[in-house]
């Protein structure tokens, strides 16, 4: 029986929930000449789209069906794993024309994707000018901004007026990027001493000197800088385009937006992957095997981890025997500690990975976290205090112990879920890999400690 495809959200007018059950029952028929023509009129973003929906058996059939409407366009908007099931079915001259096709930015994202031994047959089918700007880009690391940055560029001398500029750009219409924001103004040894908006330009009287209008605020990007950090400075600075330099200050490439707003929602999602303990490059189209042995490794830490908490609790187990509501209550307290500490985590994580938190504000955030769990342990004190109260009217004493517990554990929560990912960044770790392992143990064993070790103090 063949796979249903699930049904998701029309978040994507041109490919609903429906065109996706449409093309299954298509191909179940045999109607290949229906979902071709819909592919015809599918905008490539929208193709891609199609293909990702579509579940991983309709998917092999359609890359078949579709091959000579899966254009360079509709390769840079798949996912790459998705991406990787249409490459294994191309020969390498095939994808080596794909990438001649593409702007050298989105040529590199996908050469670099390939396996070692694709990888080096493409390159080879490739053109000598195409195959040397790939090759060269492959030398810098893999996150840095030579992997990222565009070799097509708009420069011009400084010693330009505004009409040539303008003139030059006419006659070289036809080799000039789709689409850029900035012109890029250099000196005659190809160094960057400034950037033009085209909005200036265009404004500007055609016997201007370039040099008197270009802005000289130029950021430049250093071609091994870390892509986060380059999404940074786009943040910062608010920049459409930047000029990416080598350690002499001459003109590579430029790094746009686009770019920048690609790498922000990977990091994005990758930090958030890392808090849950899935892996970085788990993907919605992974096979079910791949999955679960990427998250076991992830789910192994944590049992030792409980392991921990549970021999904390052992050590009480006389204090459990005589008193069935400390059984009861016991989970309460770790359970409030551990999510106090997730939410003061999650703003740390976030705030070191946008550089908002740094060195000179470390104290001030971690005593801002500490505050603030110190106020809501007095305030959740209150109300469990109240409540165990009258829950087990039989021991009045058990009030005021979970309440004391409540307020040390938030207060822990509060400390060490802004401490402990600043001590991982500062010891070479990434806090979004492990702080949640660390925070959650810390918040366990303090919050069965502090309850457990109060009440075998009061009630015995």
């Amino acid at each position: 029986m063949a796979e249903t495809p699930e049904i998701l959200p029309d978040h994507i007018p041109a490919v609903s929930a429906r065109t996706v059950v449409d093309v299954h029952d298509w191909l179940a028929k045999g109607e290949v000449g229906r979902i071709t023509a819909l592919a015809a009129e599918l905008q490539p973003v929208d193709l891609a789209g199609l293909l990702e929906l579509s579940t991983f058996d309709d998917r092999q059939i359609l890359i078949g069906v579709l091959r000579d409407q899966i254009t360079p366009e509709v390769l840079s908007c798949l996912d790459p794993e998705v991406r990787d099931d249409v490459l294994e079915r191309l020969p390498a001259r095939e994808i080596a024309a794909v990438v001649a096709e593409l702007d050298s930015d989105d040529a590199v994202d996908l050469v670099e994707d390939l396996d070692d031994e694709q990888r080096a047959a493409v390159i080879a089918s490739l053109p000598a000018a195409d195959r040397l700007v790939v090759e060269e880009a492959l030398t810098y690391p893999e996150e840095s901004a030579g992997r990222i940055m565009q070799r097509e560029v708009v420069a011009v001398p400084e010693d330009y007026t505004v009409g040539k500029t303008i003139d030059w750009l006419r006659d070289q219409a036809e080799h000039l990027p789709p689409a850029f924001h900035d012109v890029i103004v250099v000196d005659p040894f190809h160094k960057v001493v400034g950037t033009l908006p085209l909005y200036t330009l265009l404004r500007s009287v055609r016997g201007a000197k370039i040099r008197e209008i270009m802005s000289e605020e130029t950021q430049h990007i250093p071609v091994t800088m870390d892509r986060e950090a380059v999404a940074h400075i786009f943040q910062r600075y608010r920049l459409q385009s930047a000029p990416v330099v080598n350690t002499e200050d001459k003109l590579l490439g430029v790094i746009t937006i686009d770019d920048v707003v690609e790498v922000l929602q990977e990091e994005a999602e990758e930090d958030i992957r890392q808090l849950g303990g899935v892996g970085t490059e788990e993907s919605f189209h992974d096979d079910v095997m791949k999955i679960t042995r990427s998250r076991f490794s992830w789910l192994f830490i944590n049992l030792l981890t409980a392991i921990l908490a549970s021999l904390v609790v052992g050590l009480f187990e006389a204090s459990l025997q005589k008193v069935v509501a400390l059984a009861v209550l016991m989970p309460i307290t770790a359970s409030m500690g551990g999510n106090a500490g997730t939410q003061t985590l999650t703003v740390a994580v976030r705030a070191l990975a946008t550089h908002d938190l740094v060195p000179s504000n470390y104290w001030r955030m971690i005593l801002r976290e500490t505050r603030i769990g110190f106020m809501n342990g007095i305030g959740f004190a209150v109300i469990m205090g109240g409540i165990a109260a009258v829950w087990f009217p039989d021991q009045p004493l058990i009030g005021p112990v979970i309440a004391a517990a409540m307020i040390i554990n938030l207060l822990a929560a509060g400390f060490t879920g802004a401490a402990i990912p600043i001590a991982l960044r500062h010891f070479g770790f990434d806090p979004a890999v492990s702080a949640a392992v660390f925070l959650t143990t810390v918040t366990d064993i303090v919050g069965f400690m502090a309850f457990l070790g109060l009440a075998t103090l009061v009630l015995f």
